[in-house]
């Protein structure tokens, strides 16, 4: 076994491996790569959003285009204001995608409160255009069918604005029952009119449309927040999906923390499936994030709280692993210890063709195989851990005599191995109980790589 490479077994040098291993938890991040790669990825979904803003935005132009002169013009005004700041936050979103931060939200929640101020000042214009026609109407009063004429233009306008809402905008996602309740204030305007009081009838109208154009602005600001809390959301998880591509290999250091040139650790396989599931719940919290019926308040959940359990899990996952493939090589040394004793007290030597891992899966059971040359007999050596992340060892040994050895034998081998761990400084974790090699009844022994078909009987030391 000297032709592999040995980690000295000795405490501290196990505590420095878990420490090496730990240190793999902090994922590594080559920051100037990852900001362009988030930016890339990022940016198209910006682009996605806001390519969908502008569609609604066109066809709510194409409704207000058939409201009447007399509102027409102060929605299209609205319908300026809001395109506007759609056009800013599409903008800043772009220039800061891969790297949203407060700043960028102070800036972006600026203008949400200068738009508003905007269009709190269009709405007082029409409050204002809203008491002129109250004093046609006195006028109207004794030209009925101009007073008709009127009202009807009003809730003309305002089944309009009923319709853009519903046909173009989530109201039941932000104002649940709200357009319900307001079209229902449309058809007591006209039984009102029918009745043939007008001026009841435009009051209502009248309040009836201003409310519906104050739900539309209300509608499209909370999806402003929505589109930025979305593409805070995709950003943290793309940026944790590209963390776990880089991460899936990491290289090998070694005891003196140097990179040990050619070798890696393949995190996908140490994990043992954990690495691929980071990855399927980071793609499925991604789908979330990027669905456009995910709420602002599960967008910000997958920012603020999964994007970060994940990437703790992604590191737990690389340390994991890491340790893993440590323990991998800490038991060829410590079979390597029980061979080299085994040699010194009963002149048994290592079949090196039949020492390995067994199926070759280096994450499993290490087994070596020793022969006496003198008389024929031969003995197995199995390490394996005790759980799988465990830091405790078994320990087997097992013999194939041809002839009958003593159970005082027995112990002394089991003796010598043991004190030879001691003396190597292994860690008491890792042999629970003293090693007693006892004889039992013969069994077929477990068959190495390319062994013949013949079995010799055994007797097994069980080990911690």
């Amino acid at each position: 076994m000297s032709c592999r490479k040995r980690i000295q077994v000795d405490q501290s040098e196990w505590y420095r491996l878990q420490q090496r291993a730990r240190q793999l938890r902090e994922v590594k991040r080559d920051i100037p790569r990852l900001f362009a790669d988030v930016r890339a990825r990022t940016q198209a979904d910006i682009d996605r959003a806001f390519s969908s803003v502008a569609q609604r935005q066109r066809r709510q132009q194409e409704a207000v285009d058939r409201l009447s002169d007399r509102t027409r013009d102060l929605e299209a005004d609205t319908t300026r204001t809001l395109r506007e700041q759609a056009d800013r936050l599409h903008q800043d979103l772009r220039e800061t995608a891969g790297r949203i931060e407060q700043d960028t939200r102070q800036r972006l929640e600026q203008q949400r409160r200068e738009t508003e101020r905007a269009i709190a000042a269009e709405r007082a214009e029409r409050r204002a255009e809203m008491a002129v026609v109250k004093g046609e109407i006195d006028e109207l009063k004794q030209d009925r069918a101009r007073a008709e004429a009127t009202v009807r233009t009003w809730l003309a306008d305002a089944r309009t604005m009923a319709g853009l809402i519903d046909g173009e905008l989530p109201h039941d996602r932000y104002a649940p029952g709200r357009l319900d309740r307001l079209r229902r204030r449309i058809a007591t305007a006209e039984e009102t009119a029918a009745d043939g009081r007008f001026d009841a009838a435009l009051a209502v109208a009248q309040e009836t449309f201003h409310e519906l154009s104050d739900l539309r602005v209300d509608i499209e600001q909370r999806e402003f927040e929505r589109c930025l809390a979305q593409e805070e959301a995709v950003e943290a998880l793309v940026q944790l999906d590209i963390l776990a591509e880089e991460n899936r290999q990491r290289p090998v250091v070694g005891p003196d923390d140097e990179v040990i040139a050619g070798h890696v650790l393949d995190v996908a396989h140490w994990s043992e499936g954990e690495y691929d599931r980071v990855r399927q719940d980071t793609t499925q919290a991604l789908a979330r994030a990027r669905d456009p019926q995910t709420g602002v308040e599960d967008l910000i959940a997958l920012r603020d709280d999964e994007a970060p359990r994940l990437e703790r899990s992604l590191g737990e996952t690389v340390e994991r692993a890491g340790m893993r493939q440590l323990t991998s090589q800490m038991r060829v040394n410590l079979a390597d210890v029980v061979a080299e004793t085994l040699a010194e007290i009963a002149f048994y030597d290592l079949v090196e063709k039949e020492a390995g891992y067994v199926d070759d899966d280096p994450r499993g059971v290490f087994r070596a195989r020793l022969r006496n040359e003198a008389n024929g007999n031969e003995i197995t050596v199995e390490i394996e851990q005790a759980d799988k992340d465990s830091d405790q060892c078994v320990i087997r040994v097992v013999s194939h005599d041809h002839d009958i050895t003593s159970e005082a034998e027995l112990r002394d081998r089991s003796d010598a191995v043991y004190q030879a761990l001691r003396e190597q400084g292994v860690p008491v974790g890792l042999v629970a109980s003293l090693p007693v090699e006892e004889p039992h009844p013969p069994v077929p022994s477990v068959p190495l790589p390319g062994e013949q078909a013949q079995h010799r009987a055994g007797r097994e030391t069980p080990g911690a």
